[in-house]
């Protein structure tokens, strides 16, 4: 048996940003087009007007102050809210490629490997871009790697569970280093038209390393342990697959194809179940709360973040220990709790223990324990 550790990171971040006021003004004038075209319908009590959105109404319910995506022109577009990507022809790299080859590239610098030294890549994410050929194996293609690579969704989930198959399979010898890549594209999934939900995601790419901890290179995080765990859920889904019905503009028709949540239940059920799961990864590890240097936590929402850093520390985090990014990158599904590990991670001393969670749709959760070396 042989003990996996991660020995690099990297983020691809997009170019483009999209700050609360501009997004604000994108969907207020859709708002004000919409009343408009239904005046007689809402002056008769047959619908409701739709309500302005606002920065602080935005920041309130998530944190959240601007996000990255791929494409901003068509989503700030009132008449299309939705990201206008280029149709990609066979012959090229896909775009979620495109974004995980140059976070894999980072993450491979760092660690001072190049692609012969992978074996595997996981391609983890929430959005894939097409069913097959998989997106992992294609990565694999433009880095130059032998070996294999498959796809996984676990929705947010998807980073530490592929960290959590990544780590089993170095662990056993089947390989001696693998790439966990999450590029996320929530842009071309989130309902842009809909307040409740409109400012939620942005887009990224990030990427980790993992391989036997005497290959080590340099300072590296070794992984003690990790845990995964689902229970079946309605309240987070998105429908949107290889049978999705779209009007010509590429928008779908049914509202349900997009990502849809029940917030209120989300924080209801989420926030004790992943709190729990931490609480007792930790104990089955023998780490208490004052072991516990850093937590890198899924990026959805600033007031759950918050609630599970103060169930699992027995006390309100300091702004180090529980780092965000949130503010900056929105929420990034799958990719979130890596950004805050790459981010956020460096300062660790010898012998500091930490934890990466993510959790999401499922419901799912994941957890992993490391330990830093320099």
């Amino acid at each position: 048996m042989f003990t996996p550790a991660i020995t690099g990171t990297g983020v691809y971040t997009p170019e483009n940003i999209i700050t609360n006021a501009e997004l604000v003004v994108a969907f207020n004038a859709y708002a004000d087009r919409m009343n408009a075209e239904n005046a007689e319908a809402i002056a008769a009590g047959e619908m409701e007007p739709m309500q302005h959105s606002s920065e602080e109404f935005i920041v309130k319910a998530s944190g959240i102050e601007n996000r990255y995506v791929m494409d901003k022109t068509g989503v700030l577009d009132p008449g299309i809210m939705y990201p206008s990507l280029r149709q990609r022809s066979d012959d090229e790299p896909g775009i979620m490629t495109e974004m995980a080859v140059d976070a894999c590239r980072k993450a491979l610098a760092q660690a001072g490997r190049s692609a012969g030294d992978v074996d595997l890549v996981i391609c983890a994410a929430s959005n894939h871009e097409r069913a097959y050929p998989a997106i992992a194996i294609e990565i694999q293609n433009v880095l130059g790697i032998d070996g294999f690579g498959f796809d996984m969704n676990v929705a947010c989930s998807s980073a530490t569970f592929g960290i959590q198959a990544a780590a089993d399979m170095v662990r056993s010898g089947s390989v001696r280093a693998a790439l966990v890549v999450n590029p996320e594209i929530c842009s071309g999934h989130l309902e842009w038209r809909d307040r409740d939900c409109h400012f939620i995601f942005g887009d990224v790419a990030t990427a980790t390393l993992i391989e036997r901890i005497e290959d080590a290179q340099g300072p590296h995080f070794e992984i003690i342990s990790t845990s995964c765990a689902t229970a079946f859920s309605n309240n987070i889904r998105n429908n949107n697959g290889f049978l999705r019905r779209s009007r010509p503009d590429g928008v779908a028709d049914r509202r349900d194809m997009q990502f849809m949540q029940n917030g209120r239940k989300v924080f209801k059920e989420v926030l004790p179940m992943v709190s729990k799961h931490i609480s007792e990864h930790m104990e089955s590890e023998g780490v208490s709360s004052n072991d516990l240097k850093r937590l890198w936590l899924h990026q959805a929402n600033k007031t759950m973040n918050d609630f599970i850093g103060k169930k699992v520390l027995g006390r309100e985090p300091e702004a180090e220990e529980q780092p965000n990014i949130l503010q900056d990158y929105a929420n990034t599904s799958s990719a979130g709790s890596i950004i805050a590990f790459s981010k956020h991670s460096d300062d660790l001393d010898e012998g500091d223990v930490g934890l990466i969670c993510s959790f999401g749709a499922g419901y799912s959760v994941g957890s992993v324990i490391v330990k830093r070396h320099r």
